[in-house]
C-alpha cells in the first residue's frame, strides 16, 4: 500500500472543495450529498470524513478559501487604523478589491452565489449560520474601528453611532453583491460600488480627501445693542 503524503492529502482536500463548489452551485446545498461530492472528486466518503466533520464543516472550509483573505485584509486595516493619516482610503481599497474579485474572479463569484442564493440555514447547516454571523460581526467591528479613527482624524462627530454607521456600510455592500448576483448584467458592480461607498461616507460627513475638516465659527445671531442689530460675521471659505 502506497503511503499518502501530506501533499497528497492536501490535494484531496482541495479536490473535495472544488467538487463541492460546483455541485452546490448546480444543485443547491441541501440537494447535494456528501456521497455526491466524493464521487465528483473521484474519492470516497471516508476521505470526506478524514478532512471534514460534516457538510457544514466542508461548506465553511469552501467559503473560507475565498472570504478569509478578505476578512484578514479588513482586520489588518482595523488594527492599524488609528496610526493612518487617511484611515478611509484603505477601507475604500478593501471594498473595491472585494467587488473587483466578485466581478472578475469566477471562483469568488461562484462561492458568493452559493452563500447568498443556494444555502438554507436548517439544522444541518447551523454551524454555517454561526460562521456567517461571526464573519459579519467581525467585519462590522473592524469597519467601526476605521470609521471611529477617521472621524477623530477629521475632527468630526458622526451623526449616528459608529456601530450603526459600520453596520449600514456592511449591509449596503452585502445587499449590492446579492442583487448583482441575481443579474450580473444589470449594473456595473465595481463602478456602482465605488459611487455608493463614496456617497455613503460623504453622507456621514467625511471629507473625500481625508483631510481634517476646517472648524467654522458658529454664526453669531443678531443682537440688539443700543437699539441696533449687529450684523452676522461673514463665513470664511
Amino acid at each position: 500500500m502506497v503511503r499518502r503524503t501530506k501533499a497528497d492529502a492536501e490535494a484531496t482536500r482541495h479536490s473535495l472543495l472544488d467538487a463541492a463548489e460546483h455541485l452546490f452551485q448546480e444543485r443547491g446545498v441541501s440537494r447535494t450529498s456528501l456521497n455526491d461530492i466524493a464521487v465528483a472528486a473521484g474519492t470516497t466518503r471516508g476521505a470526506i470524513y478524514w478532512h471534514f466533520k460534516d457538510k457544514a464543516d466542508l461548506f465553511n472550509a469552501m467559503m473560507e478559501r475565498v472570504t478569509l483573505p478578505l476578512e484578514e485584509t479588513l482586520a489588518g486595516i482595523g488594527k492599524k487604523a488609528s496610526a493612518l493619516d487617511n484611515p478611509l482610503q484603505p477601507l475604500r481599497d478593501a471594498i473595491a478589491h472585494a467587488l473587483h474579485k466578485a466581478a472578475t474572479d469566477e471562483q469568488t463569484r461562484r462561492v458568493f452565489e452559493i452563500a447568498t442564493l443556494q444555502v438554507e440555514y436548517n439544522d444541518e447547516m447551523h454551524a454555517v449560520r454561526a460562521r456567517h454571523l461571526q464573519g459579519r460581526n467581525e467585519c462590522v467591528q473592524q469597519t467601526a474601528k476605521v470609521l471611529r479613527s477617521a472621524a477623530d482624524h477629521q475632527g468630526m462627530t458622526l451623526a449616528v453611532p459608529v456601530q450603526c454607521a459600520a453596520l449600514g456600510l456592511h449591509v449596503m455592500i452585502d445587499g449590492l453583491i446579492q442583487n448583482w448576483l441575481l443579474d450580473t448584467q444589470a449594473f456595473d458592480l465595481r463602478r456602482c460600488g465605488r459611487q455608493l461607498v463614496d456617497t455613503y461616507l460623504s453622507g456621514l460627513g467625511f471629507s473625500q480627501s481625508g483631510a481634517r475638516a476646517p472648524r467654522r465659527p458658529a454664526p453669531v445671531r443678531a443682537a440688539a445693542v443700543s437699539g441696533a442689530a449687529l450684523p452676522e460675521p461673514a463665513e470664511h471659505p
